[in-house]
């Protein structure tokens, strides 16, 4: 029972929510060919390109903020990534959207560095899944059956349009993930995986805010039940989820959290 509620955190809203943002706006289109960010026409060579890109970064006050820190933080990563787009846009003359940009960032430093983020102090940890229930709200005022996709990992035009009008609650979510992981390399701290007493604590508060059985299932086995929760329903339980997470003893809190942060660098 225990290793199934281990591995049900691969599949269920904690992880999804995380891989929300970061993963599901990759897939916005580029612009025009032939014509560069700053309205040089190509031919482009890869210093033009790079120029183009760091402009396009620069322009957007939130995501520049996000992508100083990385350089600074993660320099290696932060090279590779604007080498790579810079790359891109020499050789396809198709210009990425900056959202592109910050998505493609975000998943490559998790996938180099996301192990990071479970080795984080409390404080760090506790700060990534706060800002995700920030989004996921955000998300709920706008399209219940939105936030139910955002919370199980799929994705739509509809909030690929959300996410890009949000980018203060965006570049928000990704800046905490990537303070996570400094903070993962500095301190560098050891937890144990959950037990079943973390799972129990975690199901009891969960009964205790009024979830239903087959919500908790939903929420911690990745169980739907048949016919599935209404929209509604689900995109509260969600919220409800990551509320409880964060009143659960220390000890419990971080070893889920660890647990969930390490699974995302996996995934």
């Amino acid at each position: 029972m225990l290793i199934e509620r281990i591995l049900a955190l691969a599949a269920a809203a904690v992880v999804a929510i995380c891989l929300g943002v970061g993963l599901m706006m990759i897939s916005f289109a580029p612009t025009k060919p032939g014509v560069g960010l700053a309205g040089l026409a190509a031919p482009i060579d890869k210093g033009t390109a790079r120029q183009m890109v760091e402009t396009a970064i620069a322009q957007t006050p939130e995501y520049a903020r996000y992508f100083s820190r990385m350089r600074e933080t993660f320099t290696q990563d932060y090279e590779a990534a604007l080498n790579e787009f810079s790359t891109r846009l020499a050789d396809t003359k198709l210009e990425q959207s900056v959202d592109y940009y910050l998505s493609e960032a975000v998943r490559r430093l998790r996938q180099s560095r996301g192990a990071l983020a479970g080795k984080a102090e409390p404080e760090a940890m506790s700060k990534v899944f706060a800002k995700q229930l920030d989004v996921l709200q955000a998300v709920a005022r706008e399209d219940k059956k939105m936030c139910v996709a955002f919370l199980y990992g799929a994705t739509n035009l509809d909030f690929q349009r959300f996410a890009a009008a949000q980018r203060p609650l965006v570049a928000d979510m990704a800046t905490a993930n990537l303070e996570a992981m400094a903070s993962g390399q500095e301190k560098n701290i050891s937890r144990a995986q959950p037990n079943e007493a973390d799972f129990k604590t975690l199901e009891t508060a969960l009964q205790a805010r009024g979830l239903s059985k087959a919500e908790i299932d939903a929420l911690l086995d990745g169980k739907m039940p048949d016919p599935p929760l209404d929209d509604a329903k689900m995109c509260a339980a969600g919220q409800t989820y990551l509320e409880v997470l964060r009143t659960l003893p220390e000890a419990s809190r971080t070893r889920i959290y660890g647990l969930a942060l390490e699974l995302m660098s996996k995934s």
